[in-house]
Parts: C-alpha cells; structure tokens; sequence
C-alpha cells in the first residue's frame, strides 16, 4: 500500500475493465514521471468525456451531438440496421467496409447471471425503429452482429424470437467466420468482412 493520492489513484485505476493491481500500478508510477502538461491533457481528456461525450438518440451508440455522423449521414442504406452490444463493436464493423446500412447498439448482452435482461437492452428501442419505419422508408432487414459467445448467442436467440413474426422483414446473423467465444471487437478486418458479407438468414416473413 502506498500513501494518500497515489493510492486513491492505483485504486481508481484498478477499477477500468482489463488493468488489473499491477497494470494499475504501472501506470500510476507513469503518470508521476511524466511532465505536468501531459497530465493536463489527461485531465482535459477525461472531462471532455464527462461533459461533452452522449450517445445518439437514434442508434445508442456515443457522439458529440444529439445523433452520430452515421444516423445524420443520409447516404447510409436506412432499410438495414446492424446490431452490435457495444459502440465500439461499431466500428469494427466500420473498419470491414462492407456494411453500408445503419446500426442500433443495444448497450451489451443478455446475461441473466449478472443480472442483465431484456429491460437492461435497448431491445424495445431496436423493435420501435422497425415499427415506425426509419425516416419514413420500411426497415427489410436486421444483421444481427452481437459476440459469438454464450451471451451474444442468447441475445441472438431472444431477438430472432421477438422479430420472427415481424411482416416483410429478413433476421440474418453474421456468417462463420467468427470464433466461438471470441470477440467483435478483436476480430481481423478480413474475417470480420467474410463474415459481413456472407451472414446467413435465420428467418424470413413475407
């Protein structure tokens, strides 16, 4: 244990996903190293994130303003909506440049264990942009591009069931390609596009 401030800070950084006590520590004894100025940078940083970072209220992923370049840019294809968990799983499917349609980020995965259903998803949300139509023009189909893990699996499941009887509208889910357990996030550019380009359909409503 180290005194006061150092250890608040070795503490707050062992907090953030991925830095376990020694990352945290490593990194604290860095931050004391460096000039002052780079540690304003950080601190501006962090309140830009505070005060300045929402998330668009179309698709739930973050922007600076009230919608993402994505749902302000009217080149997009409006009839296909991508689901991923988190924002950042958008743009790994941007890196691929083979989507073209639109996204809705549900902001994680169905795990019951921890507590997360269907109410702590932004699922109402995805089934309300398909009923009122984006700007107007029919949604015809939904990727689905959760994580192919357990968790990702079942939202999959739960989603498929809750659009299945949906008139007119194509449920695909991304195609093989993807390792089991592994995450969208980490995925090459390569597979990823396989992946995209060759998703398989799970349910179809004339």
């Amino acid at each position: 244990m180290y005194e006061g401030p150092v250890q608040d800070l070795i503490d707050e950084l062992g907090k953030l996903p991925g830095v376990g006590p020694k990352s945290a520590q490593r990194i604290a004894f860095h931050l004391l190293s460096v000039e002052p100025t780079a540690i304003d940078r950080l601190t501006n940083a962090l309140a830009r994130i505070r005060d300045g970072v929402q998330f668009c209220t179309v698709c739930g992923t973050v922007s600076d303003q009230e919608k993402c370049r994505i749902c302000a840019d009217s080149r997009r294809d409006r009839t296909i909506i991508c689901v991923v968990e988190e924002p950042k799983d958008v743009q790994a499917v941007e890196r691929t440049r083979e989507f073209k349609g639109r996204y809705h980020v549900l902001g994680g995965a169905l795990n019951p264990l921890s507590g997360i259903g269907p109410d702590q998803l932004r699922i109402r949300e995805l089934l309300a942009r398909i009923a009122n139509q984006e700007d107007g023009v029919d949604v015809a189909e939904v990727i689905i591009a959760t994580d192919p893990n357990t968790e990702g699996e079942a939202t999959a499941t739960y989603l498929v069931r809750m659009m299945r009887d949906i008139p007119g509208l194509t449920v695909s889910r991304l195609a093989s390609g993807l390792p089991m357990g592994g995450d969208l996030e980490f995925a090459d550019e390569l597979t990823l596009g396989r992946a995209l380009s060759g998703r398989r359909e799970l349910s179809r409503n004339a």
